[in-house]
């Protein structure tokens, strides 16, 4: 018998070896109650299947030459079987059955397994260099709050190693992607569309994945399928592997937060997104959701002996029980009391949000951009009159929510009322690089007085921090210091003048993107906060002088009544500098709306 028929010799043994293997860790994994056991005992099994084709190669594997060479007084009876006798009945106990076989077939075996081996190899080579790709195609950094906010979840996770968060629009669910370096993925809109406590909890999960090495354990899974491929056996306890690792990593999650049903309610939304953007991926999200669910909120699953009972059980959790969890609390949170009514003007638009109330009068894409958080530019598609008719707004919520929790509520309040249908795509756009200038940044540090926190009272003479706009004999014009963290953009007799305290780098790119009408990609690597007080002249780059209702003046004629900077040199007063680059833009595009009926 050759190497290519000792080949297929070896393949066809494994046929009967893989069933036995997986039947005895059928059995035995019936008496492990916790995932983390049965865990290991299917790496074992896996392990153990990879290596019952080695060891039958070896035991097929006639005896060299030298081995049986025999001692002259050795009987020949005994060398016909070779040395004392055992290689000889080893090699006819393993080729039990196959003697038979026409040499050709084992060949032909050998040969489709080495086809087979190819094919899934490229598989495997095609997702290694996806996973790679999917850190550095339409990605960008995550916020700098939610990256401090993953650096304190993976110190909590106990990882030393550093982690990076990157927001992606190639993935539908949170994702892992490298060993060495592991970055997380996060799908576009997941930031503004998921409850904060949702998405730390998913981050936790993929966290833990991170912590147990999932990600080279999968890798060397992966090369045991491609080279067992044939065998139905491989690919359950694969799956089981799968399954058993999120239930791991589910545990390690809730053990952190301590609220299962929190975290079985992130998981459905979850899950429901993942089955409606079917894609090739390599994220860590095996296993059946609805089972992972159901085992988080305590429901029992029926066992059952058929596979068709077991599918049915599955379909009746997934239904049963991602109900249970969404029950209570429906995706986002919504107002008390509300009421739209159209205002009969046309453009412009105005928003106040105070903890527990809302109030506006705004057109349809106005309010859309605050409640996303985003830029005009990156609101497409719908009717002229979402862009030109405004709408008075006035929403209550119990509670006194905050800012963030209130543009959640103002979201649901849209999709209800203007029955707004919306998705997330991402698009290759022109955008500009804020980048630290060879002189390095020049960021002026907080000082007191730049800012007024967001509950402060209206500006006027008592105000704190207020200060006189316009003087008149009858009456005083005042004006108050920005609140905390954000920024004001009036346009004054100079110009536009850019105003802010304690502003993070977010904010501060978030205006310009909006003075800019284009993304602005924040490549300054500074995570603290600074002061803003800049003037620039109105021009043809600024797309805000638009939206304000100003015609732009012509291309290179500077107004008049102004000596003041374009913005591309005032940034270069704080150390910073705007480059043109292309690069992918989140977009929010509608899929349909309808005017509000009345209250």
């Amino acid at each position: 018998m050759n190497g290519i028929e000792l080949l297929g010799a070896t393949l066809l043994h494994f046929l009967w070896q893989g069933i036995l293997i997986a039947a005895i860790y059928a059995a035995v994994r019936r008496g492990a109650a916790r995932p983390e056991v049965r865990y290991l005992l299917a790496c074992a099994t896996l392990a153990a299947m990879a290596a019952a084709p080695v060891t039958t190669w070896i035991a097929l594997r006639p005896p060299s030459p030298d081995a049986v060479a025999l001692p002259a007084s050795f009987p020949a009876t005994h060398a016909a079987s070779g040395a004392a006798g055992v290689p000889g009945e080893r090699f006819r106990f393993f080729a039990t059955g196959y003697e038979g076989v026409p040499s050709a077939w084992l060949s032909w075996v050998a040969a489709l397994w080495m086809a087979g081996v190819v094919v899934f190899w490229l598989r495997l080579l095609g997702g290694w260099i996806m996973a790679e790709r999917l850190r550095r195609r339409q990605v960008r950094l995550a916020p700098a709050q939610w990256q401090q906010a993953l650096d304190r979840l993976r110190t909590r996770m106990r990882i030393s190693r550093p982690v990076e968060l990157l927001v992606s629009a190639l993935v539908q669910v949170p994702t892992v992607v490298g060993w060495v370096r592991p970055a997380v993925l996060i799908p576009v809109g997941a930031l503004s569309g998921l409850p904060v406590e949702y998405l730390e909890a998913l981050l936790l999960h993929e966290l833990a994945h991170i912590r147990r090495h999932d990600y080279l354990v999968n890798m060397v899974q992966s090369v045991a399928e491609s080279l067992l491929f044939y065998h139905p056996a491989v690919w359950w306890v694969s799956g089981q592997i799968r399954s058993e690792r999120e239930m791991c990593c589910d545990d390690a999650a809730v053990a952190i937060t301590g609220d299962a049903f929190g975290f079985a309610r992130a998981l459905a939304q979850v899950g429901a997104a993942e089955h409606a953007h079917r894609q090739a991926s390599m994220a860590a999200s095996g296993g059946s959701v609805a089972n992972r669910v159901a085992r988080l909120v305590g429901v029992p699953r029926p066992a059952s002996r058929t596979h068709s009972l077991a599918a049915v059980a599955a379909a009746a959790a997934l239904v049963a029980v991602t109900a249970m969890a969404v029950v209570g609390q429906t995706g986002r949170p919504k107002f008390e009391v509300s009421s739209i009514k159209p205002t009969g003007s046309r453009g412009g638009g105005r928003m106040q949000s105070m903890p527990g109330r809302l109030t506006a009068s705004a057109p349809l894409r106005v309010l859309m951009q605050a409640a996303y958080h985003l830029q005009p530019f990156q609101i497409v598609g719908g009717p002229e009159w979402a862009e030109l008719d405004g709408y008075a707004v006035d929403a209550k919520a119990s509670g006194n929510p905050q800012h963030a929790q209130m543009m959640l509520r103002l979201q649901s309040l849209l999709e209800d009322r203007f029955q707004l249908r919306v998705h997330r795509e991402s698009r290759e756009m022109p955008v500009y690089a804020l980048v630290p200038t060879r002189g390095g940044l020049k960021l002026p540090p907080p000082r007191d007085g730049s800012c007024v926190e967001e509950q402060a009272p209206p500006p006027g003479p008592g105000a704190k921090h207020a200060r006189i706009v316009e003087k008149h004999p009858d009456y005083t014009v005042y004006e108050s210091a920005p609140r905390c963290g954000g920024m004001d953009v009036p346009l004054e007799a100079r110009g536009w003048h850019m105003r802010g305290g304690k502003v993070p780098m977010t904010e501060f790119v978030r205006a310009l993107s909006g003075l800019l009408g284009r993304t602005v990609s924040d490549q300054t690597g500074f995570s603290g906060v600074f002061d803003v007080d800049l003037e620039f002249r109105r021009d043809d780059t600024t797309a805000f002088d638009t939206r304000a209702g100003l015609a732009p003046p012509p291309p290179g004629v500077i107004p008049p009544e102004t000596t003041s900077p374009s913005i591309f040199s005032a940034v270069q007063q704080l150390g910073l500098r705007l480059e043109p680059a292309k690069g992918p833009v989140e977009v929010l595009v509608i899929d349909h709306v309808e005017r509000p009926s009345a209250d």
